[in-house]
């Protein structure tokens, strides 16, 4: 989907009328699934998760508007899990097909985790406003990443979104040519994930695990505080 068309503002200048969502999450877990078998966590939510987060909201089966992001944690850390691996050839007899613990299937694993996550969303246009509107009554329970991990609403406004040569970039999530940060870290992430699941689209994003300061940005917009925004495509 491409991004919303922009408006024009009092001046002639191309502006966008965008709802900005903050959310909070007292834990969240984010698997790396680029190291299977690893304790590797991600520091952000990946932008399919985020749409999950939305079509959990909204009732539909995904949700493939254009939108912002920005994500950081005050903290994270390592839990230790218990695993049960389900029995592939059925053959079992325990209980809902788990392996026996006795047999090896049951071990521990390192879980890493981020402690109170904050995470901001962009979303502009008609789309946004009606996810919006459902962010307020959603449809299913809001989590980010795994089940358990429930995340709360804090606060949901309207902005202008403008482009932007210069913008306050901090924790946004920038496509790979969005700006030349030097300590800005390069994560592949899930972009969107089939209904089936049996697809997923993967690109290369810049995040800063650091505020930044006003920085050169390119192909951006800034809402009304000054924070660089892009809108990530499905």
């Amino acid at each position: 989907m491409t991004p919303p068309d922009p408006v024009h503002g009092e001046r002639g200048d191309p502006v966008m009328i965008a709802h900005r969502v903050r959310f909070w999450a007292p834990v969240a877990s984010f698997r790396d699934p680029l190291f299977p078998g690893m304790a590797h966590g991600l520091p952000l939510p990946p932008p399919s998760t985020v749409r999950g987060l939305l079509a959990a909201a909204t009732g539909e089966r995904e949700e493939t508007l254009s939108f912002g992001m920005a994500a950081w944690a005050e903290g994270g850390g390592v839990d230790a899990e218990t695993y049960h691996p389900i029995a592939a050839d059925g053959r079992n007899p325990a209980v809902a097909g788990r392996v026996r613990a006795v047999k090896g299937g049951m071990t521990i694993k390192d879980r890493p985790f981020l402690a109170h996550l904050h995470l901001t969303l962009w979303l502009p246009g008609a789309e946004g406003e009606r996810i919006a509107s459902a962010l307020r009554r959603p449809c299913w329970p809001l989590r980010l990443g795994r089940s358990q991990d429930i995340v709360h609403l804090e606060e949901s406004t309207h902005t202008v979104l403008q482009p932007a040569e210069e913008a306050t970039v901090d924790h946004a999530l920038a496509p790979a040519d969005g700006h030349t940060i030097a300590f800005a870290t390069v994560h592949r992430l899930a972009t969107h994930i089939s209904f089936d699941r049996l697809t997923t689209r993967w690109d290369d994003y810049l995040w800063c695990d650091a505020p930044t300061g006003v920085e050169a940005v390119c192909n951006a917009w800034k809402d009304d505080q000054g924070q660089a925004v892009w809108l990530l495509t499905a």
